[in-house]
């Protein structure tokens, strides 16, 4: 199943956390395509540095809940730690879309809630597979229009 991830890193040395990050998810699931880093700002929580973002494409034979557990490891593998909501972290992943899964439980919801609204998920995407959609919102290209 195709699997997308939203990667982000605004502590420590960020490309090296990206990297890992992409790293350690290959050795769980086949990484077809890896968009470039963006530098973005922060969206929402404290003031603090610079995010580098990009997104994964990868096929995936893991369910998409063990998938999602799978990631979170990895994060604390890598350093993260969540003490403020929307803080600075050394790693971030978000499991964006599944396939065409449609999924609302209290651990995961497909496709992710808010990635239509964010350019740093939406443009390194798009460099990757300009045709994609997000089920139910539609195509990337066009939401990148209107935000």
């Amino acid at each position: 199943m195709k699997a997308v991830i939203a990667i982000g890193s605004n502590l420590g040395d960020r490309e090296l956390n990206i990297d890992s990050a992409v790293a350690e998810i290959a050795k769980i699931i086949e990484v077809t395509h890896l968009s470039t880093n963006y530098e973005t700002d922060p969206v929402g929580g404290p003031d603090q540095p610079k995010y580098l973002n990009a997104v994964l494409i990868a096929d995936s034979v893991i369910a998409p809940h063990e998938l999602l557990k799978s990631l979170l490891q990895i994060e604390t593998r890598l350093g993260r730690t969540r003490e403020v909501h929307w803080g600075p972290r050394t790693i971030d992943l978000d499991l964006i879309i599944y396939g065409e899964e449609i999924i609302d439980s209290a651990d995961l919801v497909l496709p992710h809630p808010r990635a239509h609204e964010r350019r740093f998920v939406l443009e390194p995407w798009a460099e990757i597979d300009p045709e994609a959609e997000i089920p139910s919102i539609g195509r990337i290209e066009d939401i990148l229009l209107r935000i």
